[in-house]
């Protein structure tokens, strides 16, 4: 019986294979069956490489459903390889697609549309990769769009592929208008350029910044599109980026005149399909202020005492009345977890070290008893406190930092939303020990919590208040780290 059995299962995936390269061949020779057949090879090798789990999606109340990151269920590390190869056949697959559209123009809204799907399918099995858990999420494509008409936004979605990279960009209105721009540089130059960028913007030490290398990726980027921008009167920019892309800020390119930041409103997203664009602010939200002011020692790595977090601390406190503080000795892993517990706290604001590293048991919070506090562990705590009626609107990470070039501890960063379960995240891409985040923290908290700006818009107004300090802090070091991760509005 179980020879039989095996015979069976042999049988099926020959037939598998042989249906992928008759399908393969249909791709290549019509393109009017591409779209079709493209999704027949993800459908398939999606039923290969993963294991079927139950999708524990609830609905929430009105018309719309959640989309939520916390029904994650665990998964063997043997999948892990099966995750590769569903990576790799989805960029091939993307690339393929995006080469037609330039051959055969009468299907480029197809092709444009399956890619866009496409690329939010792979960001999901990088980071399902990356935390080690299959992740099963629900796309809720009427949210997104009634959002993009409410706000006048802009969604580009980017892939790097070997020899050049693509930038889509979907626009709101009727017909979602969509347009394709390539940046012919091979991938190896692509990333040195990224990284070069990256370096420019943490150079404490030119106290006049030099806006190159900035200029080139915006007219690689942004230029391409930036008639279309204003012709819409587009408003805030959000990316759904690739690779070493994650691992720098939008809001510091420069169309050598201004910052990116000082015209639009910006943010980032893993995937617009997990991605909780519900615009209900809860009423009297609180929140719960956690940081650390001491030297701490992990792993026989010392990490300097920031000396203003008890400032910024006591001015989330003063903005956001009812809240409580946890502070140094009374910010420790079981207390934090005892008082998520027992109190409900919409907003979370945590100034501490933090580490976004290789692996997710690397990507940790440093806390007051000198211990560290994993991601995955504050992902398990959140998630086994709140529900889908009482969720997190927004966790703040203000002095985390990710290496120059490591796209894998970016990718880290970008999950850290999807992971922990809230609509939003606002973290710093590198720290800093600096009075300049009391004051950006502080007027994000006057714009969003007080005026009622939408929270991209309100991290405009606290970058562009200290961009036009005309003092140090005008330079990007003490600005561009922070980005938004999740729910922009």
């Amino acid at each position: 019986m179980m020879l039989k059995r095996h015979h069976l299962l042999g049988w099926l995936f020959l037939c598998s294979l042989i249906f992928n390269l008759v399908i393969n061949q249909i791709f290549i020779t019509d393109g009017s069956m591409e779209l079709a057949a493209a999704r027949s090879l993800v459908k398939t090798a999606s039923v290969l490489s993963k294991v079927n789990t139950k999708n524990d999606i609830q609905p929430a109340s009105g018309n719309l459903k959640e989309n939520r990151g916390d029904v994650c269920i665990d998964q063997i590390n043997s999948q892990s390889d099966n995750q590769g190869i569903g990576e790799n056949f989805r960029r091939q697959s993307i690339g393929n697609k995006l080469s037609l559209v330039a051959e055969n123009i009468r299907y480029t809204s197809n092709n444009l549309n399956s890619a866009i799907a496409d690329i939010g399918d792979l960001q999901m099995i990088e980071i399902e990769k990356y935390y080690g858990r299959n992740c099963h999420f629900l796309a809720n494509s009427q949210r997104t769009d009634l959002s993009l008409s409410k706000t006048n936004t802009a969604i580009f979605h980017s892939i790097i592929l070997e020899e050049r990279t693509a930038i889509i960009v979907s626009f709101p209105r009727d017909n979602q208008r969509l347009k394709l721009q390539w940046i012919n540089v091979n991938s190896q130059a692509f990333r040195e350029e990224v990284n070069q960028f990256r370096i420019s913007l943490e150079n404490y030490a030119n106290i006049t910044y030099n806006p190159q290398q900035a200029q080139k990726l915006y007219n690689w980027i942004i230029r391409p599109f930036i008639n279309d921008l204003e012709s819409l009167q587009i408003k805030t920019l959000v990316f759904i980026q690739d690779g070493i892309l994650r691992s720098v800020p939008m809001a510091a390119l420069h169309d050598g005149e201004k910052f990116l930041v000082e015209k639009y409103a910006i943010a980032t997203t893993p995937s617009l399909n997990v991605t909780n664009l519900q615009t209900s602010r809860q009423k009297k939200a609180r929140a719960l202020a956690v940081g650390l002011t001491k030297d701490a020692i992990i792993d026989g790595r010392r990490f300097h005492a920031l000396k203003n977090v008890r400032a910024e601390i006591n001015q989330v406190k003063m903005q956001i009345p009812g809240s409580k503080q946890l502070l140094d000795e009374d910010f420790t892993r079981d207390r934090l977890q005892s008082e998520l517990s027992q109190n409900f706290y919409p907003i979370i604001h945590i100034a501490t070290h933090g580490q976004f590293g290789e692996l997710p048991n690397d990507t940790f919070l440093v806390t007051g008893d000198n211990q560290k506090l994993t991601i995955s562990e504050l992902d398990r705590i959140l998630r086994s406190i709140y529900n889908y009626y009482k969720y997190i609107d927004l966790l703040v990470l203000t002095a985390c930092e990710t290496a120059i070039g490591n796209d894998r501890a970016a990718l880290g960063l970008a999950g850290v939303a999807v992971q922990a379960g809230v609509k939003t995240a606002l973290a710093s891409l590198w720290s800093i020990n600096d009075a300049s985040t009391v004051k950006l923290v502080t007027k994000f908290y006057e714009a969003w919590y007080h005026s009622g700006v939408s929270k991209a818009e309100a991290l405009r107004i606290a970058q562009r208040s200290l961009i036009a300090s005309d003092g140090v802090s005008s330079h990007p070091a003490y600005w561009a780290a922070f980005i938004l991760v999740g729910n922009w509005l």
